[in-house]
């Protein structure tokens, strides 16, 4: 039954494009209602599509659809609509702070072991940050190269206009990183703010005695599982918002919003290619890994992350491979769950590239200074939420809510969100089974005698 429904959506919406070119060829006028009336009838199959396979992203595909096609054919009540795509935004920004101060608390105060494993912990979060960094400058020169952003051609916003008019200097934008009432910060939605405070405070919890400390980490994991759930709930209400917030930006702007998307995801999987020629094989190399066998060890864990777009569907499999590779135990527990929260290099690489996506859309100009800080913000905000349902886009969310960037690239980036997630998770499966392999290396813990290619399960 799903088969013959995903073959009738496909069938319904073959004929309807092509009743629509001819229509707009003038091979033959009736063809516009009859072309407009068989689009309808296609979402309407991928709607009972959705529906038989309870999928979210299918639902989410038909609210872009959806919204897209009623912005084209009736922009006037189409532009009426976007209170849905507001409250699904305010719904989204009141997660951030809490999300953000949970999982940072807990990934930094939580992992006790940092100190009893030394030289492999200070060893293993210099090499996450090093490689995540490269991943955020090949994602912001990817965006910059193709501006793909530019096509959207959205009108810029009072806030970018003054973002624009004004320049930070330096000292501005580096005191601006420093939270003088937390309070505040939340309220304005000031997120490296929230970062800092959330990295002090837990810096501070570690010296505290063991005693008074579980309390407040097991607070802090309460709290991040409560918001995982709570972003769980909220992303129930993604195909509205995304219906909403589509219908009324094609009913202003038209159709031709949406084609800058086939450029933006060109964009991101040339970067991540780029990423992983460029950066991990080099490392690889620089590390003596043997290439061939380490690609026979991954390829299993990032077909999984890739057709799943979930990164801790291939964690079994990914730890078990790796140890098969050569890598001890005690490394592969401890560097492939840490990586999860701090070496999310395909993420990394998509959030910078979105993030600057939505400021092209804008028409903002950017100065490096700006951009840098954005940047920042990106590096030490994404740590800890790859538990999260689409945690890439809540981290850009919150990003471009802190720069006062629109709303209306976000909710089209929802639209292909899966294409996008299925590289950047594969890409982050990559990156940290090689990081595993590195810091075992860099830890004299790789022995020769592993790395033959019988140890290495097909």
């Amino acid at each position: 039954m799903k088969n013959r429904l995903l073959l009738a959506a496909i069938v319904a919406s073959t004929i309807a494009i092509a009743a629509s070119l001819l229509a707009g060829m003038g091979i033959w006028a009736n063809l516009a209602l009859a072309a407009t009336v068989l689009r309808w009838v296609a979402i309407a199959t991928i709607a009972a599509y959705a529906t038989s396979r309870r999928s979210l992203t299918a639902w989410i595909l038909v609210g872009l659809l959806a919204g897209a096609e009623l912005g084209h054919d009736a922009p006037g009540f189409a532009a009426k609509l976007q209170f849905l795509g507001t409250i699904f935004l305010r719904l989204i920004k009141v997660i951030i702070a809490p999300l953000l101060f949970g999982t940072l608390v807990v990934g930094i105060a939580g992992h006790a072991d940092l100190k009893k494993v030394g030289r492999l912990g200070i060893k293993s979060l210099v090499y996450f940050e090093i490689v995540s960094t490269i991943a955020l400058l090949i994602g912001w020169a990817a965006i910059t190269l193709s501006r793909a952003g530019e096509g959207v051609r959205l009108p810029p916003s009072a806030a970018a206009e003054s973002l624009n008019a004004t320049p930070h200097t330096a000292a501005q934008l580096i005191t601006d990183i420093f939270p003088e009432n937390l309070a505040k910060s939340v309220a304005e939605g000031q997120v490296l703010q929230v970062v800092v405070f959330s990295i002090l405070f837990a810096m501070a919890l570690i010296l505290v005695p063991e005693a008074k400390r579980r309390p407040m980490v097991s607070f802090a994991e309460s709290l991040s599982e409560t918001m995982f759930k709570f972003t769980n709930i909220v992303m129930y209400t993604a195909p509205a918002g995304v219906f909403g917030a589509v219908a009324y930006t094609v009913g202003h702007l038209g159709l031709g919003v949406l084609l800058p998307l086939l450029k933006l995801l060109a964009t991101m999987y040339v970067a991540l290619v780029v990423f992983i020629t460029c950066a991990l094989f080099p490392i690889a190399l620089l590390a003596r890994v043997p290439v061939k066998q380490f690609v026979r060890a991954v390829t299993e864990p990032v077909t999984i992350a890739f057709a799943t777009a979930s990164s801790e569907a291939a964690l079994p499999r990914a730890m078990e491979q790796m140890e098969a590779f050569g890598v001890p135990r005690e490394t592969v527990a401890f560097v492939l769950p840490t990586g999860y929260s701090f070496n999310l290099d395909g993420s990394s690489l998509y959030q910078s590239l979105a993030l600057l996506f939505i400021a092209q859309a804008a028409g903002m100009h950017l100065t490096l200074g700006q951009q840098a800080v954005m940047l920042l913000t990106l590096l030490v905000s994404s740590k800890g939420t790859a538990g999260v349902a689409r945690a890439s886009l809540v981290i850009v969310m919150a990003a471009a809510a802190s720069f006062h960037l629109p709303t209306e690239p976000l909710f089209l980036l929802f639209g292909i969100d899966q294409l996008m997630d299925m590289g950047r998770t594969a890409v982050n499966v990559v990156g940290n089974c090689l990081a595993s392999v590195v810091v075992a290396r860099w830890e004299h813990e790789f022995p020769a005698a592993a790395q033959t290619p019988a140890k290495v399960q097909a």
